[in-house]
């Protein structure tokens, strides 16, 4: 008789990192026996040796492994036949995948065929994905729902300091700069961990001063809460300069020696007095004068920007003035002072370096430069008069979807534009319109829904992979689980789809191959990888970009020189004009969007956790109580709000926190309370950025027949949410092999 294998130890825990959020926090995956058939091999505990979040998650992260459960999860192929989606082989999906696409470009021209990728991918998906587009596919027409996080941030950054990285200094400096001023931002909903570097400031005896149109949790602790209109941050950013300069608060030496342009900075703040900047964002002059008092009278300081006024048709030439307030007053490229924006998705910085945008080849590279395309051409072995040009930005890619000249075949890779673009309605019918829709996902999303083939991915805990965090801190995340039966990684995934268009090589399917390309494509680029290896990051708790070889990395960017040709930063010449749309008679509110604490994004995989939607589990209206007793509602009563691109409706939540001519909607959830139905596509001029964070809307009491519908949506989404397995029919097909 042989007795079992008592001394045999348990496989060791695995460091990784979280699947959500550009704080990318290190978390320990421990294996357990799964609890019941499909669960997770593996529970989340703390990692307290990492520096960003030092041991700390939120709610998403805590339950993070819940996603790699095979119940919600796609573990097949599935084909489009009669219009049903129905089970096959790899093989077969994939054949299929690679026939539309082929057929397209050769019926309609390379162009017709489009790519669309994600701002979650990691680093290496996201590089061969713009391979693939440029080489397998020959089409211009790439570019990812990253486009709608940060892009304005990233122009205004380039534009001002010569170089894009979110945040030009680690985490750890914010909790010991004198004052920060952080506009648009609620930490609290959608990045807790980082609360606590604010919280430390403070305590330190730093100020805070938060830019919001809502009273958030972010903003009740702070030291000044400055409440403008929605699409108006651009007008209060030059109020606040014109003040820095009438009451002698500039820094003439900074200026003299460390930048261009400030004389046209200057004239343009100085037509923006504070009476006429409470007129237009109605902040009062009094807070005004506090904030630049808070924020002059510090020794150091940081202005931090998010996506309130980033995603605006002005995003660009907004940021650039909360820059010019930097520059200033020599808050900029010194210790502990600086600008710095928020990166939102989990590699929303990493994702648009190596080559997802229209516009950009890997390393940051100008799709346009001749250097630039002579210089990948030569990496990935083609003539650079083969890689075509620069393709239509996401939205308007989108927006061209199954016409005439645009995109009629698309492959879609970790994203859900049904839920997560504005005039989400609109989009959907594009989507709806085309010749075939190809997605790779993890579940079968709203999105997936509509496609003609769709193929599924390995997570976050299933696969090796880096991240580039919001510090620009490139971080590896390990394989810790295998996948469940049936699904593949994306990484195999173009492997096998561009073998199918005859290339048989250059499309590895191995993580750390890809990245070894990668970082041969980006050296001497901008955003430079070339002495950033798997080893490196493994020892060390990620090693920040820019990162020659031979190199140890720059945590801190701009102390000696900025990165523009001339060493110096330049100020943006901006004024104040209002949002693409706004309050008239018809539509006499202002509705704004964001987040909430226990979801992400599209929702797609936080809708599918128990625990996460339990905490929320639909979409809601908040609104001020005095403008609630106007149109005569109360708490939880059904509204319809309504935009000249639709209607939708969600529940009343009342809050004194809002501003009484606005109402607030997260923009979570598909069904009757998707808030993207109501958003403005209006694009900024540089960065190409949707206007998300401002329309003009009313409210009203719902119908009774609309609160019939809205509940029979609610239960056919939560209906939807429970199998996989109920959404599709299986099609079993003898003899063939996954």
């Amino acid at each position: 008789m042989t007795l079992p294998d008592m001394t045999s130890a348990p496989p060791p825990p695995v460091d990784t990192h979280c699947p959500y959020c550009s704080l990318q926090c290190g978390m320990r995956l421990r294996p357990v026996e799964p609890a019941r058939a499909g669960a997770p091999g593996v529970e989340i505990v703390e990692r307290p040796d990492f520096p960003v979040n030092r041991g700390a998650l939120c709610g998403k992260g805590h339950s993070a492994a819940e996603l790699l459960s095979s119940r919600h999860r796609l573990t097949a192929p599935l084909v489009r036949e009669g219009g049903t989606l129905r089970e096959t082989t790899w093989p077969r999906a994939l054949d299929r995948a690679a026939s539309v696409l082929e057929k397209t470009a050769t019926r309609y021209g390379r162009d017709a065929v489009g790519v669309f990728g994600g701002g979650g991918l990691t680093n290496e998906k996201a590089y061969l994905l713009g391979k693939f587009a440029r080489v397998a596919l020959r089409t211009a027409n790439i570019d990812y729902n990253g486009r709608f996080c940060m892009s304005s941030a990233a122009a205004a950054h380039r534009a001002a300091f010569g170089l894009d990285r979110g945040l030009p200094f680690p985490m750890e400096d914010v909790a010991r700069t004198g004052c920060v001023i952080l506009v648009g931002s609620n930490l609290a909903d959608t990045m807790p961990p980082a609360l606590r570097y604010l919280r430390e400031q403070q305590a330190a005896g730093g100020r805070l001063i938060v830019v919001d149109p809502r009273r958030t949790r972010t903003a009740e602790p702070a030291d000044l809460h400055l409440q403008p209109v929605p699409g108006t941050d651009l007008a209060l950013a030059l109020g606040l300069l014109h003040l820095v300069i009438a009451d002698g608060h500039v820094d003439e030496d900074f200026i003299a020696t460390r930048t261009t342009g400030f004389e046209r900075a200057r004239a343009s703040a100085m037509a923006h007095w504070p009476e006429r900047v409470e007129r237009i964002t109605g902040v009062p002059v009094a807070q005004q004068r506090k904030a630049v008092e808070l924020f002059t009278e510090a020794g150091t300081g940081m202005v931090l920007t998010a996506r309130g006024p980033e995603q605006q048709s002005k995003g660009v030439d907004t940021v650039g003035a909360w820059i010019n307030l930097c520059l200033a007053t020599g808050r900029a490229g010194r210790p502990l002072s600086g600008y710095g924006c928020l990166t939102g998705q989990g590699n929303g910085q990493g994702g648009r370096e190596h080559g997802q945008k229209a516009d950009q080849l890997p390393g940051y590279r100008s799709i346009t430069d001749p250097a630039a395309r002579a210089h990948v051409g030569e990496v990935w072995g083609i003539d650079p008069d083969d890689l075509p040009g620069p393709g239509r930005s996401a939205y308007e890619l989108l927006d061209t979807l199954g016409t005439d000249g645009g995109v009629r075949s698309l492959l879609l890779m970790g994203s859900n534009p049904v839920v997560s673009a504005p005039n989400a309605e609109h989009i959907t019918e594009r989507l709806r319109s085309l010749d075939s829709l190809v997605v790779c996902d993890v579940v079968l999303s709203e999105t997936a829904r509509l496609a003609d083939v769709v193929l599924p991915s390995a997570q976050w805990a299933e696969e090796d992979g880096t991240m580039t965090n919001l510090e620009g801190r490139v971080i590896l995340r390990h394989a810790a689980v295998a996948p469940p039966e049936g699904v593949r990684t994306d990484l195999y995934t173009l492997h096998e789809l561009a073998a199918r268009l005859g290339c048989e090589k250059g499309f590895p399917a191995d993580a750390e191959e890809v990245f070894e390309e990668l970082r041969q494509a980006s050296a001497g680029g901008d955003a430079d990888y070339s002495g950033i290896t798997y080893d490196r990051v493994r020892k060390q708790d990620g090693v920040f970009w820019p990162c020659p070889d031979g190199e140890e990395g720059t945590p801190r960017l701009f102390l000696d020189r900025f990165a523009t040709p001339d060493g110096r930063a330049r100020f943006a010449d901006v004024s104040h004009r209002p949002a693409a749309e706004v309050p008239d008679a018809d539509f006499p509110l202002h509705l704004t969007t964001g987040r909430v604490l226990a979801q992400y994004q599209s929702g797609a995989q936080t809708r599918r956790t128990p625990e996460l939607n339990r905490a929320a589990p639909g979409p809601f209206v908040e609104l001020h109580p005095r403008l609630a007793r106007r149109i005569g509602v109360g708490e939880g009563d059904l509204l319809a709000v309504t935009s000249r691109r639709g209607r939708a409706l969600a529940p009343a939540r009342l809050s004194g926190a809002i501003r009484p001519d606005t109402v607030f909607m997260p923009f979570h959830w598909a069904g009757p309370g998707r808030a993207n139905t109501l958003t403005n596509p209006a694009l900024d001029p540089v960065s190409r950025m949707p206007e998300f964070k401002v329309c003009a809307v009313r409210v009203e009491k719902a119908p009774a027949e609309a609160t019939e519908t809205a509940e029979a949506a609610e239960t056919a989404e939560a209906t939807g949410m429970v199998e996989v397995a109920e959404t599709v029919e299986t099609a079993k097909t003898a003899g063939e092999s996954s």
